[in-house]
């Protein structure tokens, strides 16, 4: 059974554990990831048998705009439609905002995300500064 919980209930060695099955930097940074799911807007976290198995986070401005940071899902447990069933539900929780954005880093991301629902904007571009600092 998959059970989909907003409940931050997950602790900070499960969320490396899971980072790193994705190979995602962040995961290197344990205490500075698991301070920054505690403090954001919403998590939804994924179990399956007592198992961390997947995640997003959702950051907004509790009117106007919810940003989609990022969806993963352990390799292990890809291919069961959790991240799909994980945006239906960020959908659904963000329905009376004006806008639901998101911006994947791997454009071959894109087509999950207009499958289900956003639209690409052709031409836009995006920005980051990176400031790995120690790790923790």
């Amino acid at each position: 059974m998959i059970e989909y919980t907003q409940e931050k209930k997950f602790t900070q060695d499960e969320v490396q554990e899971l980072f790193l099955s994705v190979n995602w930097v962040s995961g290197e940074y344990p205490k500075r990831l698991y301070k920054a799911l505690m403090h954001s807007s919403t998590v939804i976290s994924v179990w399956k048998d007592g198992k961390l198995c997947g995640l997003v986070r959702v950051l907004d401005d509790s009117e106007m705009l919810a940003y989609v940071h990022y969806v993963l899902v352990n390799p292990k447990y890809q291919g069961l439609g959790i991240a799909g069933h994980l945006i239906e539900l960020v959908k659904e929780k963000y329905k009376d905002y004006l806008y639901i954005e998101g911006m994947p880093e791997d454009k071959s991301n894109v087509a999950f995300y207009v499958k289900h629902g956003f639209q690409e904007f052709e031409g836009a571009g995006s920005i980051i500064i990176c400031n790995p600092g120690k790790k923790e």
